[in-house]
């Protein structure tokens, strides 16, 4: 992968962390609610799937050069699943223990889990078909 392509997808990464860390300790009580459910599931799942999904493909992205060969590849996907769901869960741990106006439910971390393991795994998928071409 080209340096500056390199770059831009470790800034990306980053502002992706960023904007996951506001969005689970924001406090975010003055804006209107929202419908409860989305296609018949809770919208806070529907949302923090959508945060999390991201995470294991911009790793990918951004650690390229960390996925040469097959052995590798599978290597970083086990580690990029573990931290993503070490977050996930430092998130849920964070908002029970550190606001007063979130709090920490083990349901959003299965939502979390779903997003980080279809994620990871589409990622893996994509970086092995990348080693075979």
């Amino acid at each position: 992968m080209k340096k500056g392509l390199s770059i831009a997808f470790k800034v990306a990464f980053y502002l992706y962390l960023a904007t996951v860390a506001v969005l689970c300790f924001g406090n975010f009580q003055s804006l209107p609610s929202v419908s409860n459910t989305f296609l018949g599931i809770p919208t806070d799942k529907v949302v923090h799937f959508a945060m999390f999904f991201p995470f294991p493909i911009l790793a990918f992205l951004a650690y390229d050069k960390f996925t040469e060969t097959r052995k590798s590849v599978i290597i970083f996907a086990m580690v990029t699943f573990a931290v993503g769901c070490l977050l996930a869960a430092g998130t849920e741990v964070g908002q029970a223990y550190l606001t007063k106006y979130r709090s920490g439910d083990p349901t959003d971390f299965i939502a979390d889990f779903l997003a980080l393991l279809s994620s990871t795994l589409i990622a893996t998928w994509l970086d092995l078909k990348k080693l075979s071409a």
